[in-house]
């Protein structure tokens, strides 16, 4: 993958990719975003171009515009994700009645954005799946734009400065080789299961007082 995302670091279509990636992926948490992200910083890292028969080219991706682009086809993928789920429907509607992760995620962001603490929105970007679920649940519960757009443009700034700065980093210390990419994946995966245990404690524990109550 390197090498193929190597191939565009000089061209400006690795930010139409990494873009369309990331814009995706709330609705594809599959797509591997994150690691295209790091993978171009990588590349970036190296501080030349190889073009084929012109030798080095000393023009690389801005790392500015790298987070820039990650960072806005981010908040753009929420507020669809957010007005889809704003109008509903019947059908989305029982969707998300079904599903105990969205009916959750409405009750903690709606608790959490009234009482201005939406850090919960980022958190959940590096969550697996968890931009998806509180996006949908934001636009679902029927939360203000302006509740939620301020927090889902910070989660966007600061995921894509840690993925962009984790590729770029890593392949500073450890070299622009598969070793780096690997180790600054592992570093962003990591950051997603201590996310993911994060939105996940305060319901555990909810639930645990109002089993305590019950009994």
């Amino acid at each position: 993958m390197l090498e193929s995302v190597g191939a565009l670091t000089g061209s400006p279509w690795i930010y139409a990719v990494v873009a369309l990636s990331v814009l995706l992926d709330v609705f594809l948490p599959v797509l591997p975003s994150g690691v295209l992200v790091i993978t171009a910083a990588t590349a970036a890292a190296a501080g030349t171009t190889t073009v084929a028969g012109s030798g080095e080219v000393p023009q690389v991706p801005s790392l500015l515009a790298l987070v820039l682009s990650a960072a806005t086809a981010s908040v753009l993928g929420d507020l669809v994700a957010y007005r889809l789920a704003w109008r509903g429907g019947e059908r989305l509607d029982r969707a998300i009645a079904r599903s105990r992760r969205l009916t959750t995620a409405q009750e903690r962001l709606g608790a959490a954005l009234s009482r201005g603490g939406g850090i919960l929105v980022v958190i959940a970007r590096f969550a697996p799946a968890g931009r998806s679920v509180v996006s949908l649940g934001a636009g679902a519960a029927h939360r203000k734009v302006k509740e939620f757009l301020p927090w889902s443009a910070l989660a966007g700034v600061a995921w894509a400065g840690y993925s962009v700065g984790l590729g770029y980093f890593g392949g500073q210390w450890l070299g622009t080789t598969w070793l780096g990419t690997a180790v600054s994946v592992l570093a962003l995966f990591v950051a997603g299961a201590l996310a993911a245990y994060l939105m996940r404690r305060p319901a555990a524990a909810a639930a645990a007082t109002t089993a305590t109550t019950t009994s």
